[in-house]
């Protein structure tokens, strides 16, 4: 849809009579507010005030921001009624002036898309998400048991998520996303959902909805649904595997059987800062009690294991380059846009593979400590943004550090 005349009919034909406006805030979660409908047109010349401090945006964000519906991005909500109903739209998020803010997510990934380009490169990204249901309490609130005690792939009436994930799935297919698979992973009560490749944007949007759609559909049926890196201590944790595929002239750089000059530089840049984005993929306390453990990678290398940190897989009907070690506590327009830059970044230097591994963070003190020195960071994210990101997650840490329980109890239910 690409005129407010478009927009205007849509919602009119489809009796919506609210419209959701919703930004990534700096830990990669949504936030929304609603407008009546007839303000759309309004909102989409203006834009939408609201108040950065009151979204925990940095101290150089100002106070007041705008946001900016992409008009290629409206949904319909099908969970909602059915009567007055209610569409959403992501939006981009400027400052009073109108100017791009420094830590919208979604500008800084369109951006770095744009820069690719300029280098003849076009990227596709994939999805492997997982995550735990758990019952809930009387009063709706969410406990640690789990809806099952399933394990891989298992079958009704073991798997008792089987119907939940069903209505997901088609819950996404009625707003225009299209899951590849589903089904039962290895811990008790835990599940996953993969998605095709498509273009990067439009992947990372997409997430950011299905992770929306999986709350929404859980509670429906008295569920909670929890994408903690590590819900349960001594059960597999939850990842966010992604799959990359870059093309130069309509022909895929990656190759399973031999690597190109330029895929070979690509992997070598990420793999050379892995340790300095390591705050960005892993970004919560609660994310580093999941790594090394369940099939999960302690240390980056390129290898051709499926659980090491990088491998190129045939996955989609094509090679992708595949990464294990992220999970749903990231802000994957972020992770995206920061692995993008690494890549470039050893294309632009000629760098090659040596067969090295690198030893990563262990906790998230050490990564931010990291973090706080990378060059490359300040180049990739602004130096900015870095700050923000680095604050917010050094009070993230001191709360871990402070009381362990605690936080893990505030991330199991926010994330």
């Amino acid at each position: 849809m690409n005129t407010a005349s478009e927009l205007t009919d849509f919602i009119q034909e489809n009796d919506v009579k609210f419209v959701r406006f919703s930004f990534i805030d700096l830990d990669g979660r949504q936030r929304n507010l609603s407008v009546m409908a007839e303000e759309l047109s309004s909102v989409i010349t203006c834009g939408m005030p609201f108040s950065a401090a009151a979204a925990e945006y940095g101290k150089g964000a100002g106070d007041d921001l705008l946001l900016f519906p992409d008009v290629n991005t409206i949904h319909i909500l099908p969970w909602r009624p059915q009567h007055g109903r209610v569409a959403r739209f992501l939006c981009y998020v400027k400052d009073a002036q109108k100017k791009e803010a420094y830590f919208d997510s979604r500008s800084l990934l369109k951006n770095t898309l744009a820069a690719l380009k300029e280098m003849g490169i076009t990227s596709e990204l994939g999805t492997d998400c997982e995550f735990y249901l758990f019952k809930t309490d009387d009063e709706g609130n969410p406990t640690k048991i789990t809806h099952d005690h399933a394990g891989y792939f298992d079958i009704a009436p073991l798997d008792k998520g089987e119907n939940v994930r069903r209505e997901i799935c088609l819950c996404l297919e009625e707003m225009g996303i299209k899951p590849l698979s589903s089904h039962h992973e290895r811990g008790p009560g835990q599940n996953e959902i993969n998605f095709i490749a498509t273009q990067t944007m439009d992947a990372c949007d997409n997430y950011m909805i299905f992770r929306s759609v999986v709350k929404a559909i859980a509670s429906r049926n008295g569920l909670f649904a929890s994408f903690m890196p590590k819900p349960i201590e001594n059960e597999s944790g939850n990842g966010l595997a992604l799959s990359l595929s870059l093309s130069k002239d309509k022909k895929s750089l990656f190759d399973q059987e031999k690597l190109s000059p330029e895929a070979e530089s690509f992997i070598a840049g990420i793999l050379n800062r892995s340790a300095d984005m390591a705050f960005l993929l892993n970004s919560y306390p609660n994310s580093y009690e999941r790594l090394g453990l369940f099939d999960t990678p302690r240390a980056a290398k390129f290898g051709v294991n499926r659980f090491d940190y990088m491998r190129i897989a045939k996955k989609y009907g094509g090679d992708r380059l595949e990464f294990r070690a992220p999970d749903n506590a990231c802000n994957l327009y972020v992770t995206v846009s920061t692995l993008l830059r690494a890549g470039m970044a050893g294309i632009k230097n000629g760098e090659k593979l040596a067969g090295k591994e690198v030893e990563l963070p262990k906790t998230l003190t050490e990564a931010i400590l990291v973090a706080e020195k990378s060059d490359f960071l300040k180049e990739a994210l602004g130096e900015n943004l870095l700050s923000d990101l680095i604050e917010r997650k050094k009070k993230a840490d001191e709360e871990y550090q402070k009381d362990r329980a605690a936080a893990n109890r505030k991330a199991f239910e926010r994330i």
